[in-house]
């Protein structure tokens, strides 16, 4: 009853902001969503059909990140582009900035999430009059089919590092440009119909959960909109980086460190380099131990504070130190993860040609 009542002062709320307000949810998450993962964009299903990038969103009622498929969308109107949602760290946890449609396309954390999307801006088409040209360089077109289109190669392109939220450790530094600071103040459409019939079926779908995919979706990407099965689907060719799930996800957070799990030890990575791989193991191995030490200088910290206030017999002063243990706990979580997560980054090999955005 409690929930729903947030719920509807909630949506009260939101219709109160103007257009150009459109954007922030605060989601009061502590652990960095996964690496985006490599797929290949499916065949632009009709003239009109906009591009709109997967991304990792976040789902409170199983506790858990789920992967929101790449797909093709008609858009509110002629003339809109596509502004995508991002991960931004907000200083104590992970901010989720929702897409939007608009004249221009605004800051979308500096993600690259390729086909057209590298970081800022979007070079995937132009509109002219009604009619959008799509660039083929980019865009997977059949010119049989769809003759509105034109080829401009898109070069300097350096993100390939499929970081997927912006700021904090490990996060893409990228800041609005002017033109994207403009464009966040010019008129804005939210998502359309379609689009969060999408975002509601991928919710639904247990196979879209990090956990279960391990950052790898088995749908990552669809022809429209809600079309889960036939043709239209491409499954992930490969996660965009290793994917560790944090201890207690899909439970309740752990209050302190004793509650988590052991820590398992870094597995090897398999390259195909054979030099790269050794000295990812040496460097991951020595991480394991600073991170454990870590652990255990902490977990003594919790263990003598709740001796202390078990003494006191202060029903107040337990419940504080209980919050606060909690907030460590999961801060440490957060920055163990966010550690392994550059590590890998920084050891990734560099990419196949095939493997660019496009």
């Amino acid at each position: 009853m409690h929930r729903s009542i947030r719920t509807l002062l909630f949506g009260l709320l939101v219709m109160c902001f103007s257009a150009a307000a459109f954007a922030q949810i605060g989601v009061s998450i502590t652990i960095a969503p996964p690496a985006l993962p490599v797929y290949d964009q499916p065949v632009c299903p009709g003239d009109g059909y906009l591009w709109t990038p997967g991304y990792w969103a976040w789902g409170d009622d199983f506790n858990d990140y789920y992967w929101v498929p790449g797909t093709w969308v008609l858009g509110p109107e002629p003339g809109l582009l596509w502004t995508p949602p991002y991960w931004g760290w907000g200083g104590s946890s992970f901010v989720f900035y929702d897409g939007y449609w608009g004249p221009q396309v605004g800051f979308y954390g500096g993600i690259g999430y390729g086909f057209g999307y590298f970081g800022v801006g979007f070079v995937g088409g132009r509109w002219q009059g009604n009619q959008f040209f799509y660039n083929r360089a980019v865009f997977n077109v059949n010119v049989t089919e769809i003759h509105n289109v034109y080829e401009d190669r898109v070069t300097n392109v350096t993100v390939v590092n499929h970081v997927s939220y912006n700021g904090g450790n490990g996060g893409v530094t990228a800041r609005p440009t002017p033109q994207e600071e403009a464009a966040a103040h010019d008129r804005h459409i939210g998502p359309v119909a379609a689009q969060t019939d999408h975002v509601q079926q991928a919710r639904s779908n247990p196979q879209l959960r990090a956990s279960a995919n391990q950052g790898r979706p088995p749908i990552a990407a669809t022809a429209k909109p809600g079309e889960f099965k036939g043709s239209g689907v491409i499954a992930a060719r490969e996660a965009g980086g290793h994917y560790t799930a944090p201890a207690g996800r899909g439970a309740a957070p752990a209050n302190h460190v004793r509650d988590l799990p052991p820590a398992e030890r870094p597995a090897p990575q398999n390259t195909g380099n054979p030099k790269l791989d050794k000295q990812y193991q040496k460097q991951a191995n020595k991480q394991y131990v600073e991170q454990q030490k870590e652990r255990q200088k902490l977990q003594s910290q919790q263990d003598k504070e709740d001796a202390k206030v078990a003494r006191q017999n202060n029903d107040a002063a337990k419940q504080q130190v209980e919050q606060r243990h909690q907030q460590q706990t999961q801060q440490m979580q957060q920055r163990h993860q966010q550690q392994t997560q550059q590590l890998q980054q920084r050891m990734s090999p560099a990419p196949r040609a095939d493997d660019r955005p496009r």
